[in-house]
């Protein structure tokens, strides 16, 4: 694997795809700077080389060209703090200004340039819009592997531009740690597998009946699940056209070995809303009108047992509507459990997206081996999918 401890960056401009996708608030006042600060020892190590670093990012998505409220100017004295070097901002890609202000980067200093997306070249893979940005470095270097799964000009297609390319120190942890996962686990492996839908998660789950020991499964998806057993689940999240597909992923499991727990009860509601009326019901028997809306406490009890025998998790997706604090229970719980295990010799890596917010929420973030910054392109790997990002840089 080609890394940033591949090359010298003595007199040489870094060009850096890095995912400074971060939280603002009204005020522009970024509200996690994680993203940012994961990026920074990739960055120094370029500057103590004696090298230069170019900046370039996404930030929300911007429908119709430049916006002030996903500007990325709104980032450059906070970026100045955290390095401890002058930043330089050009407020766009790949004019002849913002290329001549690259080509002339002081060694020891960062410049950084306007949001990728302003330009609908980035997200369709526009080979001269990748051509144009090459023009800003000598070295291209992969660090965001939130975007890893996009064809798009920055991390994909711009890399065919140069000869010298690698991973930042980023995207080197979280290749490294989910190709642990897949190829060599210490076992017992258990997959926490939640969220809202079966169809978001049909692809992981396949794949990991080639892979766990153990599937725990929550979330609304559950009840699905449930259908294909035969249970009633009220009017709790439901995909029709899913019931068969669980049921053949329950068969297979049963073929291949593997453990899926689904949760025996819930925490049910009479209405989507934290004020909501609720009652612990067992998750097949879920009355109509009721909706289940966490995991129960026999849920949490056989969950948390499964995990803290393992010796390898991961977790992608909630167990409840956690942002809820009526049902938060549940996905604090399985947080918990994860933690315990960590500390018991486990290793933990946490997926992205909710689970990330998750453990951050309940104060677990340090207590886990590690928290992906990647959500869709950790998904989209562990569905065993090819990542442009990845390819683009190993070929």
């Amino acid at each position: 694997m080609k890394t940033v401890d591949t090359f010298s960056f003595k007199e040489k401009r870094a060009l850096i795809r890095v995912d400074y996708n971060v939280p603002l608030d009204e005020s522009f006042v970024i509200q996690d700077d994680s993203r940012i600060t994961e990026s920074l020892s990739t960055i120094k190590k370029i500057l103590n080389d004696g090298g230069s670093v170019v900046l370039m990012s996404h930030l929300g998505r911007p429908k119709n060209g430049p916006e002030n409220k996903f500007s990325l100017k709104h980032l450059v004295s906070h970026l100045e703090i955290l390095t401890g070097v002058k930043v330089l901002f050009s407020d766009d890609c790949v004019s002849k200004k913002a290329i001549n202000t690259s080509k002339n980067l002081e060694i020891g200093t960062i410049h950084l340039l306007e949001n990728l997306r302003f330009y609908p070249e980035e997200t369709s893979g526009n080979n001269d819009f990748a051509e144009k940005l090459s023009e800003h470095g000598d070295i291209y270097v992969n660090d965001a592997f939130g975007t890893a799964h996009r064809s798009h000009a920055s991390t994909a297609v711009i890399a065919r531009h140069f000869t010298d390319k690698c991973f930042g120190y980023l995207m080197t942890k979280e290749i490294s740690n989910a190709s642990m996962l897949l190829k060599n686990p210490e076992r017992p492996f258990t997959a926490i597998v939640g969220g809202a839908k079966v169809s978001d998660k049909i692809l992981i789950i396949q794949n990991l009946l080639n892979i766990a020991d153990h599937i725990i499964i929550g979330g609304g998806m559950a009840y699905t699940f449930k259908c294909a057993q035969g249970g009633t689940i009220g009017n709790s999240l439901f995909e029709e056209e899913r019931v068969e597909t669980c049921r053949e992923i329950l068969i297979e499991a049963k073929k291949k070995n593997v453990q899926i727990h689904l949760p025996q009860d819930s925490i049910i509601a009479d209405k989507f809303d934290n004020n909501a009326n609720t009652k612990n019901c067992q998750s097949d028997q879920i009355p109509d009108v009721w909706m289940g809306l966490d995991i129960g406490g026999d849920a949490i009890s056989t969950f948390s047992n499964v995990l803290t025998q393992s010796k390898t998790i991961l977790w992608n997706g909630p167990m409840g509507v956690f942002e809820m604090s009526t049902f938060e229970n549940g996905t604090k719980s399985i947080a918990k459990a994860v933690a315990l295990a960590t500390d018991n010799g486990a290793f933990s890596l946490i997926g992205g997206g909710d689970s990330s917010a998750a453990v951050k929420k309940f104060g677990y973030t340090n207590q886990v081996s590690y928290v992906s910054t990647g959500g869709g392109a950790l998904l989209e790997y562990f569905e065993g999918k090819k990542l442009p990002g990845i390819v683009a840089i190993e070929g």
